[in-house]
Parts: C-alpha cells; structure tokens; sequence
C-alpha cells in the first residue's frame, strides 16, 4: 500500500521512487515503510492485507457511536446538494460491518498545497482496494478538517504559477471558524485574472465563487468545495468543530484534565524513540485549548489552577469539569489528542498522512492505549513530483536522470563539472605532495627545536 512516488515527466512516462532514495524522508519513516524490527513496538498493524483484516476484526468489537457521528454529518450537509455516493456512503456508516479510511487537513484557502488534493485521492484510491480486497466488509473515504488550527499564516496562502496570494483580514483564532469576507473575495477576482485564460480556468473561479461566500464560515466553505471536487467518488468531509462530536470527547478530555495523561505517555514513548531517531517534541503538560467564540488559546495548569492566559480566564478542578459538562464544544485537543478524537468518533481501519504525520502518529501508540481508543493502521500518503516538458528538456540537455533531482545542488556541480571538464579537477596528487612535505618538515623541525613544532602544524593546517 505505500506506492513509490510518481514522477510524471511527459503524458507517456512516469518513474517510479523508493521514498528512502529521494533523500527527503526522515529515517523514521523509511524505517516504517520497511518493516524494521527497531519500529515494531510503536504501531499496531502492518500496513497490508493481513494488517487491515486484523484492525477490521478488532474494531468489531468496539462500540463506535455511529449514530451521533451520522445525525452530525447529517446536519453538516443539511445544506448541500450531495452527491448520490455520498448520501450512499452516509447510510452505509449505520451499518456496522462498514468502516471508514481518513485522512486529515487544516482548510486551506482553495486547498492551499497539492498533497491536500493526493491526500484525498490517495483516500479514496486506498478505500476503493480495501472493498476489492475485503468484499465482505463496506469502506467509507473521510476527509476529517482541522478547522481549529488557529495557524493563518500557515493557512491563509496558496501559490499559482510562482504568484503568492495572501489572505489580509484581521480575524484570528480557530480558521475554520473564521468568516469570508471581502478581502478574501478579493483573492477570487485577483486569481480570476491569472487563470481564467487557461484550461478550465473559468470553471474553477466560478466553483470557488459557489463554495465561498460572504460571510460564510471557513469550514463551511471548504465543506462545499471538497463535496463538489470530490463527493462524485463518494468521500464524506467531517468538520469535528461540533458540540455533539465533542461530547462524545468529553471521556478523554476528562482524563486529561484530571491526570495529564497525555503527556506522560508520549514522554515515554519520545524517550524509546529518541535513542535512534530524531523526534518532534511529546507535546505539552496539558494538551488541550480553549476554544471561545473566535478564539483558540493554550489551557494551561498553574498551582492547582486551570487558566487561559490569553482570555483571562481561571478555573478550579470542579469548575473545568463542569465547564467541559456544560460546553464540551469549548475543548480543543491538540497535536497529541487530536487523532485520539479522531479514532474515538469515526469507525476508522486505516489513516493516511505525510511524512511528518507519520513520525509523530508513532510516538502515540502509547495514548491511543491509555485512551482505550483503537489505534490504526498507519499508510505513508503518496508523493509526486510533476515535471513539464521544458523542465524535462533541461534535465536532459545537461545530461542528468530523474532521480538527480533530488540530490544536493552543490552535488549535482560536482558530478556536472566531473563529467563535463577536460581539465584536472583534483588535488589529490599535490594535497598528498604536501602532506609528505610537511611530515618531512616537521621531522626536521623536532631534531632542530622541539618549540618550532606546533608552528609547523599550524602551518600544515
């Protein structure tokens, strides 16, 4: 299931990759990808037929609020016009024999980078094999938004054609929950005339002027954009910003209130890890926010005392409980719990994520158990590198190969220069002339003045 990257370079050729040739893969994940015994401990299922068959078969028994997770997404399409697949695909959730494959985004402004779009046909793709390869079994493709990242400078971008749009507005807080206003129209009107001229340009602005409107939530917006670009292949798009999805967190946000459990499981796990790889930090003491309104700030335990220092706010023990009982809605998991929310909610067999998705999804194995929240099957998203014919013609006029690409730059002069020039280019020769120089010197030196010989090493370096 993790396909090498594909490099297309004309509409007849395509080059396949090993990820761990490309040099952009930290060793933690090519470890993954090849079954090393070191990784063995940190995941739950081999991401294969017999890892799928054997996560199937244990979330039969797992009581999955299938109910609730169908009257949200019922509502959170309520005003759309779904496609036949999706509507399909909704139903089939009730049944208990179907279960979901995920992947996860924050919504970009008009998706921002392209791996958001493989990210979901490679979702799609991937619950498309399972159906074929478990028939018995029926598989739903989800696209689970991080609309509580409050991260607008990540966010509010895209590029096109080397021009970079930015969103200018003065909101802050949870971008999903951000509203469209008119300078965010105004990106529309300045991508209109780039694009238009091309190829299903004209299409493409009209459907960003259908799913974005004045006034509008962000996540709302990206709800109709990802239905119209792909609810034709059946994904279901979850925006978890949902009082009645974040009830059903309230277990596990509990926990962590009372016991900071989180934190301490991904220590422990950072530690094993950090003995052979580099790993991303285990988080924080308390791995929630608070969400208010249009704001999303750090929940922080200080001398007995829950406090959010952005907003002013301070809570005891009893009253953070009972706040959580009252407005689960206002409890944001971060990094660390964010995907325990996600496995808690969806009947989800398998999750698909980048590279850095990858690293840090194995340093969770250990919270997922002290949630008592299945765990899935981890699958390394597809990667492509698209090359047009001018760049082909390039590669090829300097006499480089497609896996060139990803060497250094300073490499690739190197191997350039060896091949090209007719002249000497190494000083191998004089550097060990000079070496035997220097070693004759420096015996001169000590039968002379023993004090002269550092001045000689000095010299030689």
């Amino acid at each position: 299931m993790h396909a090498h990257p594909i490099i297309p370079v004309s509409k007849a050729e395509a080059v396949r990759l090993p990820y761990r040739d490309t040099g952009h893969f930290q060793g933690i994940v090519t470890d993954y990808l090849d079954s090393d015994p070191k990784l063995a401990a940190f995941y739950t299922y081999q991401p294969d037929v017999a890892g799928f068959k054997k996560a199937i078969e244990d979330r039969r028994s797992y009581a999955y609020p299938r109910e609730q997770l169908l009257d949200a997404l019922e509502k959170q399409y309520e005003s759309l016009d779904a496609p036949e697949g999706v509507k399909r695909n909704l139903q089939l959730l009730r049944n208990s024999n179907c279960f979901t494959i995920t992947t996860a985004h924050q919504p970009n402004v008009f998706t921002g980078p392209l791996y958001f779009v493989y990210k979901i046909l490679h979702t799609i793709q991937l619950t498309e094999w399972a159906k074929r390869s478990q028939p018995d079994f029926d598989f739903v493709p989800v696209f689970f938004m991080g609309s509580e990242d409050a991260d607008l400078d990540e966010l509010g971008h895209f590029t096109v054609e080397g021009k970079r749009y930015q969103w200018k507005t003065k909101q802050s807080g949870a971008v999903g929950r951000m509203k469209v206003d008119k300078a965010f129209l105004q990106l529309i009107t300045e991508l209109e005339g780039q694009v238009a001229v091309h190829p299903f340009g004209a299409e493409l602005v009209t459907l960003l002027h259908k799913a974005y409107r004045e006034g509008a939530s962000i996540q709302d917006c990206t709800l109709r954009l990802v239905n119209a670009l792909f609810g034709a292949y059946g994904l279901v798009v979850l925006i978890p910003d949902d009082p009645a999805l974040k009830q059903l967190f309230q277990r596990v946000a509990s926990k962590e209130l009372k016991e900071q459990f989180s934190h301490r499981a991904v220590a422990t796990t950072v530690a094993d890890l950090g003995k052979t790889y580099k790993v991303q930090a285990g988080g924080r003491e308390l791995n929630l926010f608070y969400l208010l309104n249009d704001q999303r700030e750090r929940l922080e335990l200080q001398n007995g005392k829950y406090k959010v220092p952005a907003l002013g706010l301070e809570f005891t023990p009893a009253e953070i409980l009972a706040e959580l009982e009252q407005h689960p809605e206002r409890f944001s998991p971060n990094v660390i719990l964010r995907g325990v929310f996600q496995e808690m909610i969806l009947p989800n067999v398998a999750f698909i994520g980048g590279g850095g998705e990858i690293a840090y999804w194995l340093e969770l194995k250990n919270v997922f158990r002290q949630a008592e929240v299945p765990y899935p099957v981890l699958v390394l998203r597809n990667s492509f590198l698209v090359i047009n014919e001018e760049q082909r013609s390039r590669l090829d006029a300097l006499g480089f190969g497609i896996p060139d690409i990803f060497k250094n730059t300073n490499d690739l002069l190197n191997d350039y220069v060896r091949r090209e020039s007719f002249n000497k280019i190494s000083l191998s020769e004089e550097k060990g002339e000079l070496n035997s120089f220097y070693q004759q010197l420096h015996e001169s030196v000590l039968a002379t003045d023993v004090s002269l010989a550092e001045h000689v090493n000095a010299l030689q370096a």
